[in-house]
């Protein structure tokens, strides 16, 4: 566990392997590792047991001696060698050829492409929970709201299909950044792989061993032509993903929210769990909270990593250097901790379709009035003098429920008593009739899940085990 309160709160014990300061170093040892033997195979005179060292001293990872080193030295890179080559019996053959930031800025990349992936497969798991309320929900009848108000009939499944077809959208994009994600490689100094070529013995040889370090982490693709650090802006695009990943679980969480302060929903409550220390009855949205903050850290590290795409000057330098520490391993930090709570609360939580039902009977007649609407078009008046008199009727029959507190919604009667509707010859059976069957106002809501579905399913085909991944416990 890292001393950060995102990593010892809400992080998974995996994604805080990959970005310890022990996993870290064990990365780099990969690292260095992987140049060793890629020099060996290009013809440098390295002795088998000098690899053989290095190989059984790579667990053997001392932080604390790492530390006095650094102390001394002022530099942590040089830090990490000595203490390598200290583990590895004396040996001094790790970083030939090298400059700090072929191990560093690597290393980094290996460690945001695990990150990537982790949370890529994460994500897909929250797709496949999302689509299965989908069709959980996918005949429960809802009042549909526009800027919080009542609209139209949905279907409290369509919501969560509408959730989820944002997610995968985002997904693709993330899955295809990931795929592309281009490794910096061992350039030098000044990115012209100078040193190393002349190390080799030829600039052709300073490119293989390149593809062959970048093979053996992983990579497919490589950068030609970058400086001493790769462009900060992969770092940007990287968090702008999580960012818009986290956007489809805010909308959900703030719904949720929302739905929980009217009743029609729970995300779950826990035995023993406490909503309030001074109201016993409380049962907070806790978690759907948590969902929401961590979404707005998402925005605030993207906006952070904007500031250093296209701030390094010349071949680079290290202004972004502390900047990067905090923002990199903390936007996949809340990002993790934000797919277990979303995960959590798809599992844990419930609807009330009583209450639901409720909800929809008082405000059906309300929700109806673009279908009446259309109706008195259809009897010859004209759309706003059909606007206009529906308004007048709906308003006041509106305040009235509210300054009485009845559920009882007169407005069909009202309407059928109308002197203009009459005029044309709107009948009171059809105005009635239009309340009959109420499941036609859902429209194509429920083709339209299935649509969603269908979409998802080549993804969560190819990602059968990431799209089974279940969370552990959460705080």
């Amino acid at each position: 566990m890292n001393p950060n309160v995102l990593s010892q709160r809400y992080a998974t014990r995996e994604m805080n392997r990959i970005f310890s300061e022990e996993g870290k170093t064990l990365m780099e040892r990969e690292l260095w590792l992987s140049v060793l033997k890629a020099q060996k195979k290009l013809g440098m005179d390295i002795p088998d047991a000098v690899i053989e060292s290095y190989e059984a001293a790579k667990n053997d990872i001392d932080l604390e001696r790492i530390k006095e080193i650094e102390l001394r030295t002022k530099h942590d890179v040089k830090a990490k060698i000595e203490a390598y080559n200290q583990a590895a019996g004396g040996a001094e053959y790790i970083h030939l050829g090298l400059t700090s930031r072929d191990l560093t800025d690597n290393v980094e990349q290996l460690q945001i492409r695990d990150a990537m992936t982790l949370i890529h497969g994460k994500y897909v798991s929250v797709l496949r929970h999302l689509l299965e309320k989908a069709e959980e929900y996918s005949g429960v009848e809802l009042t549909g709201r526009t800027h919080h108000q009542p609209a139209q009939t949905t279907l409290l499944g369509r919501r969560f299909s509408m959730w989820a077809e944002e997610l995968l959208i985002h997904l693709k994009e993330f899955e295809a950044f990931i795929e592309g994600y281009p490794l910096r490689g061992v350039k030098g100094a000044v990115g012209t792989q100078f040193d190393m070529a002349n190390l080799l013995g030829s600039p052709e040889k300073a490119l293989k061993l390149e593809r062959m370090v970048a093979e053996e982490l992983g990579f497919t693709e490589l950068m030609h032509s970058t400086g001493q650090v790769y462009p900060r802006s992969l770092d940007f695009k990287a968090t702008s993903h999580l960012a818009a990943l986290a956007s489809a679980c805010e909308n959900f969480a703030k719904s949720i929210r929302l739905m929980a302060g009217h009743e029609l929903v729970t995300e779950g409550f826990a035995e023993g769990q406490v909503g309030s220390t001074v109201m016993p009855h409380k049962m907070n949205t806790r978690s759907t909270e948590r969902i929401c903050a961590f979404s707005e850290l998402q925005k605030m590290y993207a906006d952070g990593a904007s500031r250093l795409a296209g701030d390094q000057w010349e071949e680079g330098d290290v202004s972004c250097s502390a900047i990067r520490r905090v923002i990199m391993p903390d936007a996949f930090y809340a990002a993790d901790g934000l797919v277990e709570t979303t995960l959590t609360v798809l599992n844990q939580m419930g609807a009330y379709p009583a209450v639901i039902g409720r909800e929809l009977d008082r405000y059906l007649p309300f929700l109806a009035t673009t279908e009446i609407l259309a109706l008195a078009v259809k009897h010859g008046m004209g759309r706003e003098e059909a606007h206009a008199a529906i308004k007048k009727h709906a308003v006041a029959e509106a305040l009235r429920m509210r300054e009485s507190g009845t559920s009882d919604n007169r407005l069909v009667e009202l309407l059928a008593g109308e002197p203009v509707f009459k005029a044309v010859g709107v009948t009171p059976k059809e105005l009635r009739g239009v309340l009959r069957d109420k499941s036609h106002f859902v429209g194509n809501a429920y083709q339209q899940i299935l649509a969603v579905k269908e979409k998802a399913a080549p993804l969560l085909k190819k990602y059968g085990k990431e799209a089974a991944y279940e969370p552990g416990a959460i705080l």
